[in-house]
């Protein structure tokens, strides 16, 4: 009884800051903008002011907002969630409901709510909301780590994944974990170095969960059937939770996901990166590549009157290129060849400089004067921006190349595939033209078994000194 009151009391001590938050960025943002209301703005009367004729739409969205933050439980303490997930939640908490304030504009037909005071609410909501979680972590890490609130646990398998899970324990004291000690059928003592002792058998666990006051388990190896289920069984009738640490988890780079046919729950293992890190990385090539786009724009038309006045011809080339999966799309780049260069690569084809299926000459005779400046310093690949907008392409990726040059046999060329192909990669800040074919391939794999934001970052940046050196371009 007193578990689920101190329950309710956190719960209720949540949403109290949350109705804070929303209250605030309210007010903050009609104070801003007061010019565009017909009411006086008070902090008190905000929503008891007869004379604001929104005080009931402000209450609706304060309270739809923290319904829906309850629908995605984010008023509960869940130390194992990433922080970047519950900052999500939140603001997809946010956004649905100002979409359902919107409705409600429409359906009670509000006249006059001024569309800047909406949006900066939302926004407004969104970061508040936000920066109150990451506080609220850290205070919950700090006391965790202090000693409050932990949970007294016991690992069963005492082996290489378990004692992986012990090591990334430790790293991480905000959750608040105690390993007690290993369960493990053919091992004692002390499995490693600094590592819990092993307690006893999996038969002992009853006992040890008694006489420890165990609160969960975690499972790393996968008895016969009979035994999981009798463990199972023993932690339901000790109310004590199970997790288990699914099998074969080293084998697969992406997530794993939880769904169900019917009553039968199913664990699917993605061999693919993780959904919601891709779905950032499309987002922020969008909305940088619309920015870059409204900026460059002038510099597009004057590439292309020096195009058309340095040679005959189209101003643009495309090319067929393989996409992420296989798909085809038409790749856009500044031309930078004479018109007919297609029909005279055949005659050229014995001196190609460089191995693998791809073709590069230092001195192509096909390319124009204007055309070996703008290959020098990249500027033939600025329409390929147009790609990144559309989702055919992304800033960084592997080099994407002509249907031509991909040999389906080379399972190392089809790994490239699994992603969108980049502007920029590995192979423009390491060399350019200058690196082999091979090299090429074993730098974009490498790129996609171990993708980060970050990396994606670090090579963006490292790419404008590269560029403006045009060393290795040709």
């Amino acid at each position: 009884m007193l578990g689920r009151s101190k329950y309710l009391f956190i719960k209720f001590f949540y949403i109290t800051i949350d109705f804070v938050c929303l209250y605030f960025a309210i007010f903050s943002s009609c104070s801003i903008r007061q010019n565009l209301l017909a009411f006086p703005i008070t902090f008190t009367g905000l929503l008891i002011d007869p004379y604001n004729p929104y005080r009931f739409l402000f209450l609706l969205w304060i309270v739809m907002t923290i319904f829906l933050l309850n629908s995605n439980s984010l008023y509960e303490t869940r130390r194992e969630v990433l922080e970047g997930i519950e900052i999500w939640l939140v603001i997809k908490s946010v956004f649905f409901a100002s979409l359902l304030t919107i409705a409600a504009i429409y359906a009670l037909k509000i006249q006059g709510f001024p569309r800047t005071v909406f949006m900066n609410t939302t926004i407004a909501m969104m970061v508040l909301l936000s920066l109150w979680r990451v506080v609220k972590r850290w205070l919950v890490e700090y006391l965790v780590a202090h000693g409050y609130n932990n949970f007294n646990v016991l690992i069963v398998g005492a082996g290489k994944v378990g004692l992986l899970l012990a090591e990334e324990i430790k790293k991480r004291p905000g959750l608040g974990i105690k390993i007690i000690g290993f369960l493990d059928d053919y091992k004692s003592g002390v499995p490693g170095k600094n590592e819990p002792a092993i307690c006893g058998k999996i038969s002992d666990f009853p006992v040890l969960a008694r006489r420890e006051f165990i609160n969960k388990i975690f499972i790393t190896i996968h008895p016969d059937n009979g035994s999981f289920m009798k463990l199972l069984e023993e932690a339901r009738d000790l109310g004590i939770a199970v997790r288990v640490v699914p099998q074969g988890y080293d084998l697969t780079t992406g997530d794993f996901f939880k769904y169900s046919i019917g009553i039968i729950p199913i664990l699917e293992y993605r061999d693919a990166q993780n959904l919601r890190q891709q779905a950032g990385k499309r987002l922020f090539d969008f909305v940088v590549s619309l920015l870059t786009l409204l900026m460059i724009s002038p510099f597009f038309i004057i590439i292309g009157i020096l195009i058309k006045m340095d040679s005959p011809g189209p101003i643009f080339y495309v090319s067929k290129r393989y996409g992420r999966g296989g798909r085809i799309f038409r790749m856009y780049k500044f031309r930078s060849m004479i018109p007919e260069a297609e029909a005279v690569l055949s005659q050229l084809r014995e001196k190609n400089e460089v191995d693998g299926p791809i073709f590069k000459m230092k001195e192509d005779p096909r390319v124009t004067p204007l055309g070996k400046f703008l290959r020098r310093y990249s500027l033939d690949e600025l329409p390929q921006i147009f790609n990144v907008l559309k989702g055919d392409m992304s800033f960084v990726g592997p080099r994407p190349l002509p249907i031509d040059q991909i040999e389906k046999q080379d399972l190392r060329q089809l790994a490239r595939l699994e992603v969108r192909p980049g502007i920029t990669g590995l192979w423009q800040i390491r060399g350019r033209s200058n690196i082999s074919f091979s090299r090429l391939v074993k730098w974009d794999v490498w790129y996609i078994n171990n993708w980060s934001f970050w990396l994606d970052l670090n090579i963006f940046v490292q790419t404008v000194p590269v560029v403006l050196k045009g060393k290795g371009a040709y």
